[in-house]
């Protein structure tokens, strides 16, 4: 992509009303537009982000035996009230609309029921289970007050995966597969070291859920962290009573903040019972169907990257999430020349499978060099009447700051390597 050609422009400031450190560099860096309080659309250079966020999620999923599908936005209140779910007294970020000829709507905050009920029609015998179905899919909040950029938003993109498991003990083993695809998934995005298992309260359905917290002072949570050990106990949950079980002493524990990028909860047999979902075992005996439910927001986790790598002069993307490969920035100062090589460079990159934004606008260097900063794209190329004059071209990172003038011959390797 030519920068000269994005529609988007980077900004010196954020819009006045956002506070979040998240949201302010997203749309300095032209990869968000604020619509209204906790509704964001995505920009070129944001959905690319996005998208390698959902992509590494997909193939962790994918590894562990999921399968993908898409269900509708649009909720049918009769499964729900089966739950008690359709109540604003149980659930009440519910977005809700009156249909013109006649009954009522919703738009899905999350997709257990729907889910539960369509899994009746597949299955019926124990040789169906276990299955483990997930989706990509806008879900709705009416939260009361939206905060926190795109870490807390009303419309929100969501990896919500469901198992269906014929037992307890299948049931755990998956859910234990599902832990640790997901700190695959955080090292892959590069919070890997930031992050940890969290115990947290398990509701109605269990005594505990995980929660995966990455430390950052921008978080609404409060946890317990034990580093040595690498888990943490949620403020929520901080009882002696429950330190002891996990053979852990208060003395162990740090006070930290914390941003809950993703969560895995035991959902036991209670939307199964509910709705019908039952299954025949060896025996010919008809048993109810155990499940859970494991959820990511690609957006939360963009956002928190944001919050957790940046830094005074704009974002730092880890390579398996960036926009682009790498950054190619011509600084030509009117010498035709130059543009020459850095267009011909540009073509190089393309036809070896390198994307790369190339900044061929005619702009001043410092101009060139805070936008790179700011987008924060983790290799950069200079070309310019300097580098040409030393043979080469100057090959930076944007996490380190180190250059190098490196050969033509030798940039492609360099970048793969």
């Amino acid at each position: 992509m030519r920068q000269s050609q994005l529609f988007t422009k980077t900004r010196k400031h954020a819009p006045k009303d956002e506070v979040a450190k998240n949201a302010q560099l997203l749309i300095r860096g032209g990869f968000i537009h604020k619509e209204m309080a906790g509704v964001y659309s995505y920009l070129p250079l944001g959905l690319r982000v996005f998208k390698r966020i959902e992509q590494i999620i997909r193939e962790e999923m994918n590894a562990i035996g999921g399968q993908e599908m898409t269900l509708t936005a649009l909720q049918s209140p009769a499964a729900w009230k089966k739950t008690g779910r359709w109540d604003d007294a149980a659930i009440d970020v519910w977005f809700k609309t009156e249909l013109k000829g006649g009954g009522e709507l919703g738009l899905g905050t999350t997709h257990e029921e729907p889910l539960t009920e369509l899994m009746t029609e597949y299955v019926e015998s124990y040789k169906d289970l276990p299955k483990y179905v997930y989706q990509f899919q806008t879900k709705f909040r009416n939260e009361m007050r939206a905060k926190s950029g795109i870490m807390r938003t009303r419309e929100f993109v969501m990896k919500d995966l469901y198992s269906f498991s014929r037992s307890e003990e299948e049931f755990r083993e998956f859910y234990e597969k599902c832990a640790a695809a997901y700190m695959k998934i955080f090292k892959r995005v590069g919070l890997g070291e930031q992050t940890f298992r969290t115990f947290a309260s398990g509701g109605s359905f269990s005594k505990f859920s995980d929660e995966f917290q990455t430390l950052s002072d921008a978080g609404e949570d409060t946890i317990h962290l034990h580093r040595g050990k690498g888990i943490a106990v949620n403020k929520e949950v901080y009882t002696d009573e429950v330190l002891a079980e996990l053979g852990i002493e208060k003395s162990e524990l740090e006070e930290v903040k914390a941003i809950e990028v993703g969560n895995i909860f035991p959902l036991g047999t209670r939307f199964s019972d509910a709705l019908g979902l039952k299954f025949k075992d060896e025996k010919g005996n008809e048993q109810s169907v155990v499940m859970g439910c494991y959820g990511i927001g690609p957006g939360r986790l963009m956002g928190t990257i944001v919050e957790v790598l940046s830094d005074e002069k704009g974002i730092v993307w880890p390579k398996e999430v960036a926009p682009f490969r790498v950054h190619l920035i011509s600084i030509s100062g009117g010498n035709a020349d130059v543009v020459a090589e850095a267009d011909r460079l540009y073509e190089l990159l393309n036809e070896n499978g390198v994307e790369a934004l190339y900044d061929d606008r005619e702009s001043r260097a410092g101009e060139k060099f805070a936008d790179a900063d700011l987008i924060g794209i983790p290799m950069r190329i200079v070309v310019s009447e300097k580098t040409m004059a030393e043979g080469g071209v100057e090959l930076s990172g944007r996490h380190n700051g180190g250059t190098a003038i490196v050969s033509e011959d030798e940039v492609i390797k360099r970048i793969r390597a």
